[in-house]
């Protein structure tokens, strides 16, 4: 299927209003105020061309407060991953605006996309993309030595991860040679090596059991209380319940917008380590 930008079409890109419990801040502009660690504006993702078009997103508002444990629902083909990926800089929207940490980076050039993915945002995928041939530590290692840290720095925030995952004794395995669970454990504190602002998960026990999803939860919860800003997609309310609010998509909208009195107080502790997106990347247009 090919993409095309729907302007060549003459469709608008403004077509979903939003007007229900999940509306952003449409009256406010983005330097208004302390900036939430994300935030999206008219977002859109339009795939296809005439009667094939397919609004992934369409017309997306949303904050997301440094802190918050935010779990994003929806049937599947409503938008939740595609989302995830234009949060992180994966996919560029068709129209609308991404900021992360007070920045808007939709229209950054490929090469500082790639530095801000390296150094502010951390990826959870389902299917937990580790390097085969890599051992536990050096799969946590290889992302701070992409950044730029020193092979002994990447060491010792590789260990401290492992351990923080309770995987130390695991550290010159193969991903072979881990269960699903400990190898989502690891992917998780790859996510973290660079201590970064965000980090956005898609489905992560999706492939786990029972028990290997209840410690990869326990230890999304022992992130949310260092303060550690998470974005999951889940089909699972069970997961979904642990969040400290859940944003329900359909058809690429905010069909329903749920803080839930989880009692962690979600939203008011400091966002990966407390650094703003400023001080971590060299902006490039």
């Amino acid at each position: 299927m090919t993409r095309d930008v729907p302007r060549a079409m003459g469709l608008s890109l403004r077509r979903g209003t939003n007007a229900g419990p999940g509306a952003g801040p449409v009256d406010r502009e983005p330097g208004d105020g302390p900036a939430p660690v994300l935030r999206t504006v008219g977002l859109s993702r339009v795939y296809g061309e005439e009667e094939s078009v397919v609004w992934a997103v369409d017309g997306l508002d949303l904050d997301v407060p440094a802190g918050q444990t935010l779990a994003v629902t929806g049937p599947s083909g409503c938008g939740k991953s595609t989302l995830l990926q234009l949060l992180g800089g994966l996919d560029r929207p068709t129209d609308g605006e991404v900021w992360l940490g007070g920045r808007r980076i939709d229209h950054l050039s490929e090469r500082a996309l790639a530095r801000l993915r390296r150094r502010a945002v951390g990826f959870v995928f389902q299917a937990y993309h580790l390097m085969h041939e890599l051992t536990a530590a050096q799969n946590v290692e290889l992302p701070a030595l992409l950044a730029g840290a020193s092979p002994r720095t990447a060491r010792v925030r590789a260990a401290e991860l492992l351990d923080q995952v309770g995987l130390s004794d695991r550290a010159r395995h193969l991903p072979s040679e881990l269960s699903g669970g400990q190898r989502q454990r690891v992917a998780i504190a790859r996510a973290l090596v660079n201590k970064p602002l965000v980090v956005l998960a898609d489905e992560p026990t999706g492939n786990l059991d029972s028990a290997a999803t209840h410690d990869i939860l326990r230890l999304f919860d022992e992130l949310h209380a260092g303060g550690q800003t998470l974005v999951m997609v889940t089909h699972d309310e069970r997961v979904a319940a642990t969040a400290d609010r859940i944003v329900s998509l359909r058809d690429g909208t905010v069909a329903d917008d749920t803080p839930l009195d989880s009692g962690r107080g979600g939203g008011s502790g400091d966002s990966g380590g407390g650094t703003g997106l400023g001080a971590l990347l060299h902006w490039e247009d």
